[in-house]
């Protein structure tokens, strides 16, 4: 049986690119991308990384993998930006994570292979947003159309318009 309380090892990532979008500032940011509808975005690839990007051209969604660098602590129970009463962090998507790492999907416009840009819609991620990891979105493994979402069922709806504040810095 292992030891819960001390982690068995610490991990080291290094960006694969970084996250362009016209979100300067984290207040005012929508909280989901489909709260970012039509916003558009580049992602800049780094040199060693673009081999990668073969093939990628045939996707209408990727998944963003990012490290949310602008958070500097974490708690474990966050009053979300959809409700008002205190949740645990891991049934929330709130940024002040044990890991700070975020997850968006997004849509794929345009894959530049040489320039090692890609032109990428909903986006909902601070410009400079270090790039941990891209993965094709595939609907038939990655969708589950009417499972249980807990607490959010009764407010998701709400993510469209909701803009995030300074909650989390």
């Amino acid at each position: 049986m292992h030891d819960t309380q001390d982690p068995p090892a610490t991990f080291t990532y290094a960006p694969v690119g970084t996250i362009h979008s016209p979100f300067r500032d984290i207040a005012g940011m929508p909280i989901q991308p489909n709260g970012a509808r039509g916003t558009q975005g580049t992602i800049e690839i780094f040199a060693r990384y673009r081999e990668g990007l073969l093939d990628l051209s045939g996707f209408e969604r990727v998944i963003l993998i990012y490290a949310l660098h602008k958070c500097v602590d974490h708690n474990l129970t966050v009053k979300p930006f959809l409700d008002t009463t205190p949740r645990g962090i891991f049934a929330t998507r709130s940024p002040k994570r044990p890991n700070a790492i975020g997850l968006s999907v997004v849509r794929l416009l345009a894959v530049d292979m040489a320039g090692g840009t890609l032109t990428i819609e909903d986006v909902d991620v601070l410009d400079g947003t270090p790039l941990l990891d891209l993965k094709p979105y595939v609907p038939v493994f990655d969708a589950y159309p009417g499972s249980r979402c807990g607490w959010l069922e009764s407010v998701c709806k709400n993510a469209e318009t909701t803009r995030s504040d300074d909650r989390f810095r």
